[in-house]
């Protein structure tokens, strides 16, 4: 079944914004349109709910009510338990926190940890910075030529059972190739480790499926996929329960509060609701009833579908960009195996080719994104950056043709 585009953008009121009219978004994977279903849930919270929640009267308990359900909704999703999805400001935080937990838990023991250089920075730097603490940083190499991270590389690493916590992306923001998760997961998990997977450049390309990737940890932000500017993050009771409380000592007992330091964000956090509204109403409009009473194969349904239409409008632009000889396309060719995150290195500065292209309707951005390892291990001047070209399950096919059209005429200048 074919994603319906119009229902699709009609969910979305940036696409009747007169500001917006005749642009071109390709700089999705720095932050998403919003659902109407997110801004009006929003919207709604501040008009009647912001008041402190949980209180015994009825705009706080409604407030409250309203963030349980955000919460519940999207573990049902995902395929966990609702304490097991915890907020907090953004996945930078949230693994700054998580990283804060992990240096507490093996501090005086001989321990190590295994990194990547393929990470955008929020999902290295923290890590990296444990070996303050006597701790051993294992770094997982890609390929220097094609970013690739190959399980075979891991192995050896994991080799002697020292290593307590394996990070990751579920694909990175500049090579985008989709790492086998499920295979790394249970290699780790095999040789005692727990895994802390980045998902922030997969998530808004379908909700993961938390069962069957096996995750100790999985990290995304909301705004990234199409919600408000908030982390989310998925810990497994057995992980959560081993890590040292960070929050107030008398919240240390609640899973979802055990790696929150601050408030949430109660406004916010109710928003994300409208992220499951918005991906059931995906599936009510392209499925119906079938498999509705189930919320975890709703979710899987809806991934399909997006990642079907993304899958049909990427192979096109890859293969323009593979055909010509003034770029350096970074990660896979063919569509299927990456996310629709197109980083090109250029013969050139990338910002001003990002800036030439926004006259043309052509919203995308330049420079290094946070991914400065990646990019240096790949041997890409920082100087330079690359040109970053990024859509989601809402972009159309007559907006890649223009992109497209578009870099014939800039490039060639």
């Amino acid at each position: 079944m074919p994603l319906d585009l119009a229902f699709v953008r009609s969910q979305f009121p940036a696409f009747a914004s007169a500001a917006l009219e005749g642009q071109a978004f390709f700089e999705n994977a720095g932050g998403s349109y919003t659902a109407g279903q997110v801004i009006d849930r929003l919207t709604r919270f501040y008009h009647d709910r912001k008041v402190q929640p949980y209180a015994p009267y009825e705009a706080s308990r409604l407030g409250g009510a309203e963030m349980d359900e955000a919460r519940a909704r999207l573990a049902a999703l995902m395929g966990v338990e609702t304490d097991e999805v915890s907020f907090g400001p953004s996945s930078s935080a949230n693994t700054f926190v998580l990283a804060n937990a992990v240096r507490q838990w093996l501090r005086g023991q001989k321990a190590a940890i295994v990194v990547t250089n393929q990470d955008h920075e929020a999902n290295s730097g923290v890590w990296r910075r444990l070996a303050d603490e006597g701790i051993e940083v294992r770094e997982w190499r890609i390929d220097p030529e094609t970013g690739h991270l190959d399980p075979a590389a891991l192995a050896p690493l994991l080799a002697d059972g020292a290593v307590k916590m394996v990070c990751f992306p579920h694909c990175s923001n500049v090579v985008a190739e989709i790492n086998p998760v499920a295979q790394i997961c249970a290699m780790a998990r095999a040789a005692g480790a727990f895994t802390c997977v980045d998902g922030v450049s997969y998530a808004p390309h379908g909700l993961p499926d938390i069962p069957a990737l096996g995750a100790d940890i999985y990290l995304f932000s909301a705004y990234k996929t199409y919600g408000p500017h908030q982390g989310i993050m998925v810990i497994r009771r057995a992980c959560g329960a081993v890590l040292p409380n960070q929050a107030h000592f008398f919240n240390g007992d609640v899973l979802y509060k055990r790696f929150t330091p601050a408030g949430p964000d109660h406004a916010q956090v109710a928003a994300c609701a409208g992220i499951a509204d918005y991906i059931d109403a995906l599936h009510a409009h392209h499925f119906g009833a079938e498999g509705a009473a189930d919320p975890a194969a709703r979710n899987r349904a809806v991934h399909d579908l997006m990642r079907a239409h993304e899958i049909a409008l990427l192979q096109p632009l890859l293969d323009y960009l593979a055909a010509r000889n003034d770029l350096r396309l970074i990660g896979p060719r063919a569509a299927e195996r990456r996310a629709p995150t197109v980083a090109v290195a250029l013969d050139r500065l990338a910002l001003p080719v990002a800036e030439a292209l926004a006259p043309l309707g052509i919203m995308a951005g330049g420079g290094d994104f946070y991914a400065v390892r990646p990019l240096e291990a790949l041997g890409v001047d920082r100087a330079k950056g690359v040109l970053r070209l990024s859509f989601v399950h809402y972009t159309a096919p007559e907006e890649v043709t223009k992109l497209i059209s578009a870099l014939d005429r800039v490039l060639a200048g």
